[in-house]
């Protein structure tokens, strides 16, 4: 099985290895040693390298068969190099030092900002990539700074996935608001069954899965101490004091929450379509997907964009960059995305092919939705996105377990001022 990292990249199930924070400064100093030197490493013209995080075998074996059809469509010779997701960054960093950077590098969205700011990328608009039919959300994620760094192929975002069989017969419908998820989900708790399940641990995960709830109403992460992100968190603490949501959602990643769902603990949950997966595997589970409830009738349900972004490092060849930008071109091609988007159960990025997408796989059609409004977690504070998800956590966590959000909340913020 497959679940994705924090930021909704896949892996294996296995135990969660963090993601190793390299300081700006040392990108800085590597990168800059990189570009001025040039490119140290002797090349064959016509062998060109993808690095990415594509470990798990379909996901290897998938991108694998994109890069055969781009070789042949751009006759060169493609080869991937698929690192896991938690070491990509340090990998990289090494192969810059010793001037050995891929020509493509796939890195993770909330990664990318680093290597932008410290230099490291090339802007893939001077080498000729279009953000034609690319929504305003997904150019964003690709971007630092406003200027697009990263193409992404697919995207992913969460959304509520509940259990049609449950639902009909309580006889409830499938909630849209934030009341009626409140009061839905306390119908649907008894006993040891819960109404929702959501991932509120200390990591990354947790972030992810409130981020819907703190935009849709009006928060930001340039001001956690704000009364729209306190009002999120309130409802979190709410569904908890309710009993809809178990005690045990303190530590829960988003793996455990699909594993609650489908033993049948819990009637809705809040998740990602790299679920989708795990869940047609269960005989006789019969689930159903739309849009997180947002905070009143009418207003956008906000979520998360997840995923990586193909990118093409200042290695100093311009030659050799020019083609790595044709090779993004190829991969994110519109045929490229959708098949890979069938593939994976992400969403493409390219909005004519998502369409496409979308009546290929209509039991997902909601997501096409919650994508559109979706939005990158780095937009708006890039670099200093990791001081603010560390933050966040520490302020959930405490909020749950008996503080009160606005104090939780006002410490967060001075955590994210003071750099600690």
């Amino acid at each position: 099985m497959t679940e994705p990292s924090p930021d909704g990249r896949i892996r294996r199930r296995s135990p969660r290895s963090r993601r190793i924070v390299v300081p700006l400064t040392v990108v800085s100093a590597i990168l800059a040693g990189t570009v001025l030197s040039g490119c140290g490493q002797q090349r064959d013209e016509d062998v060109f390298t993808v690095m990415n995080s594509s470990t798990d075998e379909s996901y290897h074996r998938w991108d694998g068969d994109t890069l055969k059809r781009c070789s042949k469509e751009l006759g060169v010779t493609i080869e991937q190099q698929s690192v896991p997701a938690a070491q990509l960054m340090t990998k990289a960093l090494r192969m810059a030092s010793s001037k050995s950077l891929p020509d493509v590098l796939q890195l993770d969205a909330s990664e990318m900002p680093t290597f932008a700011e410290a230099g490291g990328l090339i802007p893939l608009k001077d080498l000729g990539l279009s953000t034609k039919d690319i929504p305003e959300g997904i150019v964003d994620f690709g971007s630092f700074d406003g200027t697009y760094y990263g193409a992404a192929r697919t995207v992913n975002t969460l959304a509520l996935f509940y259990n049609k069989d449950t639902l009909d017969k309580a006889g409830l419908k499938v909630p849209t608001t934030w009341a009626e998820m409140r009061s839905t989900a306390k119908k649907l708790t008894q006993g040891k069954k819960y109404g929702l399940a959501l991932s509120a641990g200390g990591a990354e995960d947790g972030v992810f899965q409130f981020t819907p709830f703190m935009w849709s109403n009006g928060g930001d992460e340039t001001k956690l101490d704000s009364p729209e992100v306190a009002e999120a968190l309130d409802y979190w603490k709410a569904l908890l004091k309710d009993g809809s949501l178990s005690k045990s959602t303190v530590n829960w990643t988003q793996a455990d929450v699909n594993d609650q769902f489908m033993a049948g603990n819990a009637a809705m949950m809040i998740n990602g379509p790299w679920q989708v997966e795990t869940l047609n595997s269960k005989k006789g589970l019969d689930w159903g997907i739309a849009e997180i409830p947002v905070p009143e009738a009418g207003d956008d349900s906000v979520g998360p964009l997840g995923g990586g972004v193909l990118t093409v490092p200042n290695t100093g060849d311009s030659k050799r960059e020019k083609t790595a930008a044709k090779i993004i071109g190829c991969m994110s091609g519109e045929q490229e995305e959708i098949s890979y988007a069938i593939n994976s159960w992400m969403v493409p990025a390219n909005s004519r092919a998502a369409e496409t997408w979308r009546k290929k796989t209509p039991e997902l059609a909601a997501l096409a939705g919650q994508v559109a409004t979706a939005r990158s977690r780095t937009a708006k504070v890039g670099a200093q996105w990791s001081s603010v998800s560390l933050a966040l956590q520490s302020a959930f966590q405490s909020a749950l377990t008996g503080e009160s959000s606005e104090a939780a909340l006002k410490r967060a913020q001075q955590q994210v001022k003071s750099g600690n």
